[in-house]
């Protein structure tokens, strides 16, 4: 009897063919190819096909088929010409169910409330992903004047107090991977001096709080926490002020409400931190 040929499917567009063989794990070259689409658009914005072709260094006739399938589920969406791509509202959907179902989120929901009552300024909640820090939520400020921002947006971790926060949580040689060898200037005020940011990380550290100051948009400062959910710590509470308000009595006043609730969450829970698995980890 004749035993019956393995499964294999065809290879289409250099895709890993999909078999039993030792390489069946191997990334998926198109599949690869449409994280790579979404994550640059969600990076650095729209971009016409020639752009995105050069972007990726993928061969425009296979780009083009990938992009139509992405519009045509409703990933990309596209100008009124037709030639432009930016992200589509599956996008934001999907964004969203992640955030509805993150259990960090939904647990410091009540603490950004309690925050920017207290304040009046912005709050904002942010999660350490490689080097850079992810918006995740944000309260408003109550002022007409407040900082500019948006959940989901990305800035290197270094240049940001919520950032600074979770650096300070870090053993030397994880700052190695963490911390870029060039700190490029966000703001003419942000800190570039190697040097001077390991000082920096130390005073977070004593304090149990991290600032920056105009380094990542001017005329806004921040100060942050991090929290104690994970060890080493993988998110932080920032309260943005802008730097007209920012006197002797509201900085004390944003630093001791950080402080307090940092030390109120390491009392409720000190032995069970919060197992958010994200990828990558086991």
């Amino acid at each position: 009897m004749v035993s019956p040929a393995p499964s294999v499917v065809p290879e289409r567009d250099g895709d890993t063919p999909a078999t039993s063989s030792p390489n069946a794990g191997a990334p998926v070259k198109s599949a690869a190819r449409v994280l790579d689409i979404l994550e640059d658009l969600g990076t650095r914005g729209p971009a016409s096909l020639q752009v995105l072709a050069q972007r990726l260094t993928v061969p425009k006739s296979s780009l083009h088929a990938l992009l139509r399938t992405l519009h045509d589920r409703g990933w990309l969406q596209t100008d009124a010409s037709g030639t432009i791509f930016s992200l589509g509202i599956r996008a934001l959907t999907v964004g969203a169910a992640y955030l509805d179902g993150d259990i960090v989120v939904a647990r410091t929901s009540p603490i950004l409330d309690e925050l920017a009552q207290a304040t009046g300024e912005t709050v904002h909640l942010g999660r350490l992903e490689g080097d850079h820090i992810v918006y995740t939520a944000k309260r408003e400020s109550s002022h007409p004047l407040r900082m500019y921002s948006a959940v989901g947006r990305r800035l290197p971790a270094y240049v940001t107090a919520m950032g600074r926060a979770l650096l300070a949580d870090r053993s030397p040689e994880d700052l190695e991977a963490l911390v870029p060898e060039v700190l490029a200037p966000l703001t003419a005020r942000t800190t570039v001096d190697r040097a001077k940011l390991n000082g920096i990380l130390d005073a977070a550290r004593a304090t149990g709080f991290a600032i920056e100051n105009e380094e990542s948009c001017i005329g806004i400062a921040c100060f942050a926490i991090s929290l104690p959910f994970a060890s080493p710590a993988v998110d932080a509470i920032s309260i943005a002020v802008p730097i007209s308000r920012l006197d002797d009595d509201v900085r004390s006043l944003v630093i001791e409400q950080l402080l307090a609730v940092r030390t109120r969450l390491q009392q409720q829970a000190p032995h069970r931190p919060l197992q958010v698995v994200r990828p990558g980890t086991t």
